[in-house]
């Protein structure tokens, strides 16, 4: 038996969060090590029981009256306000509700024409060059429909070409493909030194490390809530403007629910005072509910002991494949300094989309990114030290059986 396992036992021993474990629903027939969390949390307990009660109750009996008797109507700014203190705001910043893709659109035009609106021209878009996809796609769409230019950079080279130009910059927290955490004072800081407005992706980091957005000074940010924050598919995403900012937010997508208004059904629009305005449409009223409940794991953590956890996650499952893997079989692409890095570990190898099927088949659930990437999400509330051990057990062995059948 490895010196490792031992430790495992001895590090979950000490392990602060472990009782939060019993909070998800993780014991399925084939055990699995649950480490794509940074793709689709695990399930908490508590939502399936909440859900029938909104189905069955709320929706089945009380119908309409939900909307005020069941506060159907306020939960977007009410569970805005239960991740506002995960994400470092205060009260009455943060609202919930579109997906992430909306929010980002949403948020950079918005933050277009808060710069345009001291200095007409500013008419540069800076965007991750590393971006997600989806991320680059929108702000080549905001770019054409302002008039800006769109000025695709690694993060690490945005402050050198900020300018007078530059009207707004979309930075992603953490790297999605690699696991590396971006330095999100400084960038600010370089974003409005140059007179600009940055907008930070937070899908990578919200309830994985703390982000202090207020203590930062951050403008607008945007977030998932289905990956560390455990809201189930498809849950719905969230927008922060700064209080400072609110009454000059101008969303390019004005809806009723956003309407200082939205049952005065008026021709002419009025946007409500606070995040309020970064409503749009009616909520989703069923996967807003669950993630509600889907947030109750969060009592009585804190995202310090969270992050404090995840890397010690991450340095332990490094040492693991260090021990297990023969060396020159799987590159690290995430760094090692705790300052820059997130909540995962992305290895690369050159049949990493074989490694991780037969990996899932053996009961370790990680996920592939092309062309060649290998990526495990530690989520703390529910990941322990053995599973950790035991995956990285399990990718030496996959590594081995691929290789001998290639000499074969």
């Amino acid at each position: 038996m490895s010196e490792l396992t031992p430790k495992a036992e001895k590090l979950d021993g000490a392990d602060e969060l472990a009782a939060k474990r019993a909070e998800f629903v993780l014991d399925g027939p084939d055990g699995a090590v649950y480490l794509d969390g940074n793709s689709l949390g695990a399930l908490p307990a508590a939502v399936p029981g909440r859900i029938e009660d909104v189905v069955r109750r709320q929706w089945g009996e009380l119908r309409i009256r939900s909307w005020t008797e069941g506060g159907w109507w306020t939960a977007p700014e009410r569970i805005g306000d239960r991740i506002a203190p995960l994400v470092g705001a205060a009260p009455g910043q943060v609202v919930v509700g579109d997906s992430t893709s909306v929010n980002v659109f949403k948020a950079l035009v918005g933050a277009v024409r808060l710069a345009r609106s001291a200095d007409a021209g500013r008419d540069e878009i800076v965007v991750d060059a590393t971006t997600f996809p989806t991320d680059g796609y929108i702000a080549g769409s905001a770019a054409r429909m302002t008039g800006c230019t769109l000025r695709p950079v690694p993060p690490s080279e945005v402050p050198g070409v900020l300018g007078d130009r530059t009207a707004a910059v979309l930075l992603n927290h953490v790297d999605y493909r690699t696991g590396r955490l971006h330095d999100l004072p400084s960038l600010t800081a370089a974003v409005h030194a140059a007179g600009a407005y940055v907008v930070w992706d937070l899908c990578h980091s919200a309830g994985a490390l703390p982000v202090g957005l207020d203590e930062h000074g951050v403008d607008l940010a945007v977030g998932c809530t289905y990956k560390y924050l455990n809201g189930g598919p498809g849950a719905p995403a969230f927008l922060y403007v700064r209080a400072d900012l609110q009454d000059r937010f101008d969303s390019p997508l004005p809806g009723w629910n956003s309407h200082a208004e939205p049952f005065g059904m008026r021709p002419d629009y009025e946007p409500a005072a606070g995040a309020v305005r970064g409503r749009v449409g009616t909520p989703d009223i069923l996967s807003m509910l669950a993630l509600e409940a889907a947030l109750e794991v969060w009592d009585g953590v804190t995202v310090d002991a969270v992050r404090s956890k995840s890397l010690a996650l991450t340095d332990f499952f490094l040492e693991c494949v260090e021990e297990y893997v023969p060396k020159g079989r799987v590159a690290c692409l995430t760094p090692r300094a705790h300052g820059e890095r997130g909540s995962q570990v992305a290895l690369r190898c050159p049949d990493a989309g074989d490694v991780m099927k037969r990996l899932i088949e053996r009961g370790v659930v990680g996920d592939f990114r092309h062309p060649d990437v290998l990526r495990f999400g530690f989520t703390p509330l529910y990941v322990g030290f053995a599973d950790v051990e035991r995956a990285a057990r399990v990718l030496a062995e996959v590594l081995a059986e691929v290789l001998a059948e290639a000499g074969d």
